[in-house]
């Protein structure tokens, strides 16, 4: 018999652990990394990779909103990090908003820890008292059906252990693509459902948008994923690169530099005025939309369509002004 592989961290447990983590720290300056290990239950080289990530967060993009983490010498130093650290305190309208929030999600049939949404929810209700009759009066709609119907069939499919055969369209290829996937969960990220499950196509475990997916048919075969099929950690978004995608060149000026740390890059050279990375994307739309974000502070040095898709959209968000 096999002994049964650990389960892998997901997302949503690293996060709970930095948020954590990062008041903790605040409050214990200098505190050497094995004790901080041992206090979350995490190795020392986690840790490291955690107070990483930690480095790359704050309420802004600048550098002096970012937290600053030290730990060269075995000793833990976080600073700038007082918003972060404060005790969190809602107002009413704060926490009617999240109660409204949370009885949405609980209407969605494929969400993930429905128990701690009613955990949350109830929470939230006795904290608020009487004023939380103030959500009875707001309605969510879920407004796009096609992808709660496809919410619905794939909970069924997981539930059952069913392989579905998935009609998927690649915005960055412009194409249909015909997949067979075994399902492993879904996600909901960035404001978007996934389906993440084990591709015979690719042979490897990958995310589907569910609004991407124009065909589903649940397949009458076992849909138990591999023993190498394993959840993806989420942490760092969505995003992961294939050796299919496009392959871009970014020039990045001073003021968007952070794009190569915060993505993962193939290559990256740094000179004194600016980082060149290359990198690889399936949607060229979001690497647009980034484009765009950077205000002129990232350039794009190849492909040419990829550059002319950028130019094409500063040059339309121009005309709206007359410029």
């Amino acid at each position: 018999m096999s002994a049964s592989r650990p389960a892998p961290e997901t997302a949503t447990d690293r996060l709970t652990r930095l948020l954590t983590m990062v008041p903790w720290l605040v409050n214990r300056q200098g505190i050497d990394t094995a004790s901080a290990a041992a206090e979350f239950g995490v190795s020392v080289q986690q840790l490291e990779s955690d107070l990483s990530l930690i480095f790359l967060c704050g309420y802004g993009q600048m550098p002096d909103e970012l937290i600053e983490a030290d730990w060269e010498g075995g000793r833990v130093f976080v600073s700038n990090a007082d918003t972060i650290a404060k005790p969190l305190r809602l107002g009413v309208d704060e926490a009617v908003t999240l109660i409204v929030g949370l009885r949405a999600l609980r209407q969605v049939s494929a969400v993930a820890y429905g128990g701690a949404v009613d955990r949350a929810l109830a929470k939230l209700e006795a904290a608020v008292g009487p004023q939380a009759s103030g959500a009875d009066r707001i309605a969510v709609a879920m407004d796009d059906a096609a992808v709660q119907d496809t919410l619905k069939v794939l909970r069924g499919a997981l539930a059952e252990h069913r392989r579905v055969h998935v009609s998927y369209f690649v915005p960055g290829r412009d194409e249909q693509t015909e997949r067979d996937v075994d399902p492993i969960r879904l996600v909901g990220l960035d404001g978007r459902w996934y389906l993440e499950g084990w591709c015979h196509r690719a042979g490897d475990t990958r995310l589907f948008r569910l609004d991407r997916i124009v065909g589903l048919t649940v397949l009458e075969v076992d849909g138990t994923p591999p023993e190498q099929a394993v959840e993806r950690d989420l942490a760092e978004g969505s995003f992961r690169a294939g050796p299919d995608d496009v392959l871009v060149t970014v020039r990045l000026l001073p003021g968007a530099t952070w794009v190569a740390d915060y993505y993962p890059v193939e290559s990256r050279e740094d000179t004194a005025d600016a980082v060149t990375v290359q990198l690889r994307t399936a949607d060229t739309e979001w690497l647009v939309r980034l484009l765009r974000r950077l205000g002129g502070r990232g350039i794009v040095l190849d492909p040419p369509d990829v550059a002319n898709a950028v130019r094409s959209s500063a040059l339309s968000a121009l005309a709206a002004y007359d410029v």
